[in-house]
């Protein structure tokens, strides 16, 4: 059998079949531009600067998620009747659904007011991209098929599930990567209970979790809880975030006053800083370097505090983050009293006071939401006469757990960390 293999630090070997017709589309998939650019972005964002190792791509979780994919479906054929039609689309879907991703991952989108669905929707449907041609070429309805999929409005919704749900091969992979890479033990769950438990409830058309595999979801989202808290939440990630932000904020405001920001002319970073909003092919121009880049040659930019942020970020002299562990009655109170010690050292509050409050509901580790059947968890419970129902109602574990986590915290320049502890204390 011909192949591909890639070697992966997950799962070992990801073995591709180009004897297949399907297996020629994937790697010719891989091969695009479009996913290439994916090795030039990091899957967790500024990360690094809290795990010095979290430097993997989104590269490397899509082909993780690719894997995933095929094991699930593998699985369910032993049981459910799927045409290849639909297994191709969810394998590919899976394959594709970060080529959308712009630079730094979320923290740009929350910058420039976008989504990376959005995107990567329009790159799978698009003609003019080399992954729409292919997938064009390989069938009049997979591209829409794998789009569908990506919306989460697939039908039949049980396989859509796969690839866009609360027990996805998406938050599967980055977990267990996430955790390898970063060191944090906490994303460590039983991948394959998962795997050999997963069923389809065909009256309903949803997936669900066979009663022996219940402990194994508890397992997976107690180690989406724990990672939030310790890793996509850490102090340092999110100061890291809170100065890129007001950091791009002062570059556009800059440029829009005519000021002195560096910029190559006719490119999509000075479109950018313009206000503009990007189109598909500039948008997937854009990775990383770009935005590093830039940064660099803001660090010699005439404005003090363009200057000054640029350094501070390329440097790793990080803002302090603080949290605001008080009553909310005393909150205000305290971030008004630290915002004028910000004033008082000479700091612009605009920039180098940042007020960080930010919960885990958007990224749920999990959440009851019956608005949105797709996002719920269902499982078998009991042996004897099994009912299928929503985890929550089952498992005291996850009804714990969904009280979730949430962090209000200041960034300040780390300068200043003495005496807003003192202030701190005062209270």
């Amino acid at each position: 059998m011909a192949e591909r293999i890639y070697r992966d630090s997950v799962h070992n070997i990801i073995r591709v079949n180009t004897d297949s017709d399907e297996g020629r589309l994937v790697v010719s998939l891989i091969d695009t531009p479009e996913f290439q650019r994916l090795r030039r972005i990091r899957q967790l964002g500024l990360a690094y600067f809290a795990y010095q190792a979290a430097e993997h791509s989104r590269f490397t979780h899509s082909l993780g998620a690719f894997h995933l994919a095929g094991r699930m479906i593998a699985k369910l054929r032993l049981s459910y009747t799927i045409s290849e039609e639909a297994q191709t689309a969810v394998r590919v879907a899976a394959l594709l659904h970060d080529i959308g991703h712009g630079p730094f991952s979320h923290v740009i989108e929350s910058i420039l007011g976008f989504h990376h669905e959005e995107f990567t929707i329009e790159a799978v449907l698009s003609p003019q991209t080399e992954i729409g041609k292919l997938l064009n070429a390989y069938s009049p309805t997979l591209a829409n098929d794998v789009a569908s999929i990506i919306r989460g409005d697939f039908k039949p919704l049980a396989l859509a599930q796969l690839v866009s749900s609360q027990l996805d091969v998406d938050r599967m992979d980055y977990l267990l990567r996430d955790s390898l890479m970063t060191g944090a033990k906490y994303g460590i769950y039983d991948l394959e209970w998962i795997i050999k438990s997963i069923e389809i409830n065909e009256e309903k058309d949803h997936l669900y979790v066979s009663a022996p595999g219940l402990y194994a979801v508890e397992d997976y989202l107690q180690a989406r809880y724990y990672m939030y808290r310790q890793v996509y939440f850490h102090r340092t990630l999110r100061s890291a975030e809170a100065i890129l932000k007001v950091l791009l904020r002062r570059a556009l405001q800059i440029y829009l006053d005519g000021g002195d920001v560096w910029h190559a002319v006719g490119t999509p970073m000075e479109k950018i800083l313009a206000g503009e909003k990007l189109n598909l092919s500039e948008h997937l121009e854009l990775d990383d370097t770009d935005v590093m880049f830039s940064i660099k040659r803001w660090q010699h930019s005439g404005d003090k505090i363009l200057s000054d942020l640029a350094k501070r970020f390329l440097d790793r002299r990080l803002f302090k983050a603080f949290d605001l562990d008080m009553p909310e009655t005393e909150r205000s109170a305290f971030i008004a009293a630290s915002r004028q010690l910000v004033v008082n050292a000479g700091f612009d509050p605009d920039f180098y006071f940042v007020e960080d409050s930010a919960g885990n509901v958007p990224y749920s580790f999990y959440s009851k939401d019956a608005s949105d059947p797709k996002n719920l968890i269902y499982v078998e419970d009991g042996f004897s006469r099994p009912e299928i129902r929503e985890i929550s109602s089952v498992s005291p574990a996850i009804r714990g757990l969904q009280e979730g986590y949430r962090i209000h915290r200041i960034c300040f320049p780390a300068e200043l960390k003495n005496e807003i502890a003192e202030l701190y204390h005062k209270i």
